[in-house]
């Protein structure tokens, strides 16, 4: 779902090929493009290669099953934020627990009810899309605080006092102007050469402590 226009992506992934064929034409009717794959291998192998924006996982497979398809993807942080909806006739408590604690955000049972089907699938894409939103202004937000916080362009400069000249046009000491358009913080002391300017004293400025000449 890079663009407003495009269709969600949906991968199903079921060993039984009339519940692909059943379960794609609910979604491809329903304004979704559709994948499939028949294995969880497969399964895996299609998500490296194009991945969905949403994934309905079988999870009594042979070979790989549900649960371990799951546990791959959402161990790769490539794949991670994929939703997965588990597709299981098996309605026992430890089951559904076990795929919400490998990362599943929902299930449905077979056989599937279209209206179920199609309501949960368009409430996790509506969640995907907001949670990518909210990365994308997230982004944005730290791009322009890190703009603000940076200088560029022609600053003017005052070649005798060395004072800036802000937006205002007031002219402010070097230090002030540096500390409120960026993230430096001064501390002040004396270098040698005003350090002897100043005070003529060779002898005592070499018997000062060595944080005060720095």
């Amino acid at each position: 779902m890079s663009d407003a226009t495009d269709k969600p992506r949906i991968l199903i992934v079921d060993d039984v090929a009339r519940n692909l064929q059943v379960l794609g034409e609910i979604l491809d009717q329903a304004g979704y493009e559709v994948t499939a794959a028949l294995s969880g291998s497969q399964a895996l192998e299609a998500v490296q290669n194009d991945k969905p924006d949403l994934i309905l996982l079988d999870v009594m497979m042979p070979e790989l099953d549900g649960f371990e398809v799951c546990r791959a993807l959402k161990q790769d942080p490539a794949t991670s934020a994929i939703p997965v909806i588990f597709l299981t006739a098996r309605t026992e408590t430890d089951a559904v627990v076990k795929g919400f604690a490998i990362g599943a955000v929902d299930y449905v049972t077979k056989p599937v009810n279209r209206e179920e089907l199609l309501a949960r699938v368009r409430l996790h894409l509506e969640l995907l899309s907001a949670r990518r939103e909210l990365e994308r202004q997230n982004a944005a937000l730290a791009i322009a605080l890190a703009e603000i916080q940076t200088l560029r362009g022609i600053i003017p400069i005052c070649s005798h006092c060395k004072k800036i000249r802000d937006d205002r046009g007031i002219w402010e000491q070097i230090e002030i102007y540096i500390q409120q358009h960026s993230e430096a913080v001064f501390s002040h002391s004396l270098c040698p050469n005003c350090m002897h300017e100043l005070y003529g004293d060779e002898d005592w400025f070499s018997d000062m402590p060595d944080d005060l000449k720095r």
